[in-house]
């Protein structure tokens, strides 16, 4: 290959995995590896790169006594060559990473504060649910309900709810996900593992949610029960 018909051609050696060069959150561009030594390109005779970058696996990398390690190594070779701009692999992913963690840390939250409003609504509908219908808790209860058909209708009741709320969730988190693609990372916006596990879980808290209050309705005594307005 070669970049300019004035130019020599030059051979593929190999070729490697995309690497990311922009941050993980961004598709790894299109990479050429030249050597350092460069004759006939970009319009020079000849050029020779002065700066070269080393990755070291080591367990104890980031720490002052390896960097102090390496110094030395470099400078057994060359003892005025430098080191700069050393880092470590997780810190450049931290880093690249920043604003994508912050806005979904930010989005959990929110979630978060969602989620505790919706326990504290279906929680409130059913005790508000079961207070109301006190009158016709005995009246059942008195033709022979048992107190496990009681609670199961409360529970019933408040799943419903919940499974209309959920489907409402999916159909408008798909939509918006759609629009927020550029923040997620290794996973597409109809991933159906995610959406699985998500209405599990709210499905999960919001029968705790029911079964709590629900299970007022079978303690209740059915002659009071009667007797109330």
């Amino acid at each position: 290959m070669r970049q300019a018909d004035n130019e020599d051609w030059r051979e593929i050696i190999g070729v490697v995995k995309p690497i990311y060069d922009d941050g993980v959150d961004k598709p790894a561009p299109t990479t050429i590896y030249w050597p350092l030594f460069q004759a006939n390109m970009n319009g020079d005779k000849e050029m020779i790169r002065r700066g070269v970058n080393f990755i070291i696996r080591s367990p104890r990398s980031g720490s002052a006594q390896f960097l102090s390690e390496v110094q030395r190594a470099v400078w057994s070779v060359n003892g005025d060559l430098p080191l700069a701009s050393t880092t470590t692999v997780s810190k450049l992913y931290r880093k690249s990473m920043a604003r994508t963690s912050f806005t979904l840390v930010i989005l959990c939250v929110a979630g978060a504060m969602a989620l505790l409003l919706g326990i504290v609504g279906i929680y409130g509908v059913i005790s508000y649910a079961v207070s109301q219908r006190t009158r016709e808790i005995g009246i059942r209860m008195a033709l022979g309900a048992q107190r496990e058909q009681l609670t199961a209708m409360f529970v019933r009741q408040g799943l419903t709810l919940a499974f209309i709320g959920v489907a409402a969730g999916i159909v408008i988190a798909a939509l918006a996900l759609r629009l927020m693609s550029s923040l997620l990372f290794k996973v597409s916006a109809m991933d159906p593992w995610t959406y699985t596990a998500a209405a599990a879980c709210i499905l999960a808290i919001a029968w705790v949610a029911c079964y709590l209050p629900s299970r007022g309705a079978a303690v209740v005594n059915p002659v009071r029960a009667l007797r109330s307005e």
